[in-house]
């Protein structure tokens, strides 16, 4: 909303004068009959308090500026007096050279400025930093403001290897353990902490802070908390498995679909929610402790998977000599759970739990076909 322009007195705008009566007691102190006059201005019309309130708000506004945005302005308010200045001196110049140079409205105002007395232009540019401070947190200074909000405080890079797991811990103290072959991006700001998950899966403890919640980004899905132990998979480089996984172990999370709050579910410790690949997201089912995030024991867990994504996710821990070129066999379903760095035991239970046998087709390599 645009309010309409303030009434004047003496040809200056009422809230140019409250702007130099509020430099001038906060600044310079005011000598008693100053006051008295300051006093006898500010009761004469409800405007001038309604004036003065204002600029008393914008400046408590911009005592809650954090120093390094304080510190710009400084830097952009001493340029913009150093150009008055110097545009000052070129007249001054102009004028004992008797040379008329045209008149723009700026110098005009200037002179409009100068017949008010020496007071107003001891207090003009103090009243013009004021105003320009205040620009920082209204007006077209918001944007200012915006930019400096969404500028990170720490930003970080985690990524581990195959078969290699990663721990981290923040500086508010948040601890992430990352699986094998996982990828994610850390940054902290001042409103909130954000982790996107590119790849992998990871275990996530965060230290409570209500007025920074803690977001984790996993493809098309948002998780959402405040403090709490869960974990997050998102591994989309695999086919079979481009969802997202979510397991509490404690506490709580909120788990929505980006671009869609409305699609989001509630989960408790013990609980666990999936998504398909656009992030629509399953019925809430409860879990064991022992599966919210089995690969922190070096285990993998196998719930009737196909035996080609079962393969694919054992070769996010080691190299896998295992090939499969029968759909059929690329279809039948496994169950059970294994240490991915024990191949060989992997390999004794197939033809133990599934109607296949390995025929060797190279040094160190087999084919799982039929039996």
């Amino acid at each position: 909303m645009t309010s309409s322009p303030p009434p004047t007195s003496n040809g200056i705008p009422v809230r140019e004068q409250a702007l130099d009566w509020f430099v001038r007691r906060r600044d310079q102190g005011l000598g008693a009959q100053e006051e008295l006059v300051f006093q006898a201005w500010l009761h004469a019309a409800p405007s001038h308090q309604d004036a003065f309130d204002h600029w008393q708000a914008q400046w408590q506004s911009f005592d809650a500026v954090p120093q390094d945005m304080k510190e710009l302005l400084q830097r952009n308010l001493a340029y913009d007096q150093a150009m008055e200045a110097a545009s000052g001196a070129a007249r001054e110049a102009a004028r004992a050279g008797q040379v008329n140079p045209p008149r723009t409205g700026v110098e005009s105002n200037a002179e409009t400025i100068a017949a008010t007395g020496p007071t107003r232009r001891r207090v003009l540019m103090p009243a013009l930093s004021i105003a320009a401070a205040a620009a920082v947190v209204t007006g077209t200074g918001g944007l200012a403001w915006k930019h400096w909000q969404a500028q990170p405080t720490f930003v970080q890079s985690l990524a581990s290897k195959r078969g290699q797991q990663l721990e981290a811990t923040m500086p508010d103290g948040s601890r992430l353990r990352l699986d094998a072959a996982t990828r994610l991006n850390v940054a902290y700001y001042r409103d909130r902490r954000e982790v996107t998950l590119l790849e992998g899966q990871a275990m996530f403890e965060v230290s409570p802070n209500p007025t920074m919640p803690f977001d984790v980004l996993a493809g098309p899905v948002r998780v959402t908390v405040v403090g709490t132990r869960f974990a997050v998979r998102y591994t989309p480089s695999l086919p079979s498995d481009a969802g997202v996984h979510v397991a509490v172990e404690e506490g709580k999370v909120r788990v929505a679909q980006v671009g869609a709050d409305n699609h989001l579910a509630l989960l408790s410790a013990s609980q666990q929610v999936t998504s398909d690949r656009d992030g629509v997201l399953s019925a809430v089912h409860s879990i064991t402790a022992a599966e919210v995030a089995p690969w922190r024991n070096q285990r993998v867990r196998f719930d009737s998977q196909r035996l080609d994504a079962a393969l694919a996710e054992l070769g996010r821990y080691v190299d896998v000599p295992l090939l499969i070129r029968d759909p059929a066999v690329a279809a039948l379903q496994i169950t059970g759970v294994f240490d991915p760095a024990d191949l060989s035991t992997f390999q004794r239970v197939l033809p133990a739990s599934l109607p296949v046998r390995l025929k060797v087709v190279g040094q160190g390599s087999w084919e799982i076909v039929m039996r």
